[in-house]
């Protein structure tokens, strides 16, 4: 591919990124969440139930802020606090599932259709390069994380 291309197709990659952060904040919004706090609920949903520590190192958040982030979840029943099996002092944080997607689900309800119809629109070929693609772009974005935060 020559550079011109390669600007052209990064430029266009960070526009997506752009406009993802848009269209979320406007669905946290909705929510009655942030932008960041509704990106965070989903943290907990891909990665299930984890201490508020564990929370703060992925979001890079401190322990403070992620006290209040667990409150004001807890606050509209979208996770629960209880204590870990064999040690009252670490608390786990599960997300309320149900709760959560009753909240989102409608939200994203048409953004999910169109963009399914999309990705059907594509031959098999080209969905194996797109999905190729993304997981090279994640697998880039989450060892560039990593490094800045393990320098």
């Amino acid at each position: 591919m020559n550079p011109e291309d390669v600007t052209r197709v990064r430029r266009l990659s960070q526009r997506y990124a752009y406009d993802s952060i848009q269209m979320h904040e406007a669905i946290g919004r909705k929510a009655g969440l942030s932008g960041t706090d509704h990106k965070y609920l989903g943290f907990l949903l891909q990665k299930g139930e984890m201490t508020a520590g564990e929370l703060s190192t992925l979001t890079g958040l401190t322990t403070g802020a992620v006290t209040g982030l667990i409150d004001r979840f807890e606050k509209k029943n979208l996770v629960k606090r209880r204590f870990a099996e064999g040690d009252r002092r670490k608390v786990l944080v599960a997300p309320e599932t149900e709760n959560i997607m009753a909240l989102l689900e409608p939200l994203y309800r048409e953004f999910r259709r169109r963009s399914e119809e999309l990705i059907a629109s594509f031959s098999k070929e080209e969905a194996a390069v797109i999905e190729a693609y993304f997981q090279q772009a994640i697998d880039i974005m989450n060892d560039t994380t990593n490094k800045l935060n393990n320098p």
